[in-house]
């Protein structure tokens, strides 16, 4: 299967993903850029988006990236970093980078922003299955 049929097959089973409103916006081995727009039931008690919603969404940019190699990966470590806030209507875009890919595992960089600017880093481990996406 190529990055893009594999990237569709599991979007296609991922609810979550389609709740979020992402857009996929470009895949390749180890490479995924999504998009989505921050609604108003995605804001906390601040009236700003929770955490949740950015971890999420690079969550999703990870997993892409990671499974497009053809091999399914889950995550087995993960970590974000909140820089700026988020309020209904940004729209922000997660780009996911391949560091590192070893038989079992591969470590992945996502950046997620809204325009130019940085909102939130996130950092992912993967575990690589033997089980291959058919």
């Amino acid at each position: 299967m190529t990055p893009q049929e594999i990237v569709d097959k599991m979007f296609t089973n991922d609810a979550f993903s389609q709740w979020l409103g992402i857009s996929v916006d470009e895949v390749s081995q180890g490479h995924c850029v999504l998009s989505m727009t921050i609604r108003p039931e995605m804001t906390n008690g601040f009236g700003i988006a929770h955490g949740s919603i950015t971890y999420a969404l690079a969550d999703s940019a990870l997993a892409f990236a990671s499974n497009a190699h053809g091999r399914q990966s889950v995550s087995i470590d993960t970590s974000v970093n909140h820089i700026e806030s988020l309020k209904a209507g940004d729209i922000i875009t997660a780009t996911a980078y391949e560091n590192a890919i070893k038989n079992k595992f591969g470590f992945y960089t996502v950046k997620v922003k809204k325009g130019d600017v940085i909102v939130a880093l996130f950092k992912g481990t993967v575990y690589r299955s033997e089980k291959e996406w058919v």
